[in-house]
């Protein structure tokens, strides 16, 4: 998910709550299997206003 770095942090927003509900159980998961940074992914998250929440494994407002 290298391309998804320069995304759009809105259009990244989408994509990962798509893997996080799709395919990974967790954040530690999709980080793992895309092989990304994840204090990197959350400040991009953090920047738009939406934190992880575990207890749904989805970014939320």
């Amino acid at each position: 998910m290298e391309s998804l770095n320069r995304k759009d942090p809105y259009m990244m927003l989408s994509i990962v709550n798509m893997k996080l509900r799709d395919e990974c159980g967790s954040l530690e998961d999709l980080c793992q299997t895309y092989d990304m940074d994840m204090e990197e992914l959350l400040g991009r998250m953090d920047a738009i206003g939406y934190t992880y929440k575990a207890s749904i494994n989805q970014f939320i407002s």
